[in-house]
């Protein structure tokens, strides 16, 4: 499967927002949001101005993909298939990408950020309902139980992440068990609990794409 291999860094300081891409690197005095660092590019000063219509939707969907770790072709398969659902389109988009397996592993604190997770889901760490699950957008139904394997629960790796749990807890969408490292997907969120999308806008990327 295709995937970004640059500097991800560099596409935080592309939206001037914190897409929590690093894990720990995005909490610390090491991120370049907390630096105040400028946009990527040669004369990033000569861009600013009112942006149009089109750019602003651009960013917005710009944005929403790079959170979620996904290319253009994936992320427009997965509007594509909001489209098709009932409901409003957008919120749909969102309950679409929270029921990603890597998502929702990343939700449960098995991974400090989506990279992370989807990682784990790719080497065979991650069981859903008892099988071995390794496809990052295998999409979690509701009442799935989700684990770690047995062998890998003692990774640094995941208890780094699930000492987080304490200080953040967890999403109101997903219960775990932090002795069991296993988790419940326990229902679609709803869009307003979806709290670090709050200043998202993704009535803007429905508006771009049905230009």
């Amino acid at each position: 499967m295709a995937r970004y291999t640059g500097p991800v860094c560099r596409l935080c300081r592309a939206e001037q927002k914190k897409l929590m891409l690093k894990g720990k690197r995005c909490m610390s005095d090491k991120c370049p949001i907390n630096k105040k660092r400028p946009a990527p590019g040669k004369d990033p000063k000569a861009r600013i101005g009112k942006r149009s219509e089109y750019g602003t939707q651009l960013r917005e969907k710009q944005k929403i993909k790079r959170m979620y770790g996904m290319l253009e072709r994936q992320f427009r398969l997965t509007f594509e298939r909001a489209q098709r659902m009932s409901g409003v389109t957008g919120e749909n988009l969102i309950r679409l990408l929270e029921s990603r397996l890597d998502s929702v592993v990343y939700r449960m604190r098995f991974a400090m950020s989506r990279s992370q997770a989807r990682q784990l889901v790719q080497h065979g760490h991650i069981y859903v309902n008892g099988k071995k699950v390794d496809i990052p957008s295998y999409q979690v139904r509701p009442g799935s139980v989700i684990e770690v394997r047995e062998r890998s629960k003692r990774l640094t790796l995941v208890q780094d992440a699930l000492s987080e749990i304490s200080k953040s807890g967890t999403m109101p969408w997903v219960s775990v068990d932090v002795d069991a490292v296993k988790g419940t997907f326990m229902q679609y969120p709803m869009r307003n609990e979806v709290t670090d999308l709050a200043d998202v806008k993704e009535q803007l990327v429905v508006e771009l794409y049905s230009k």
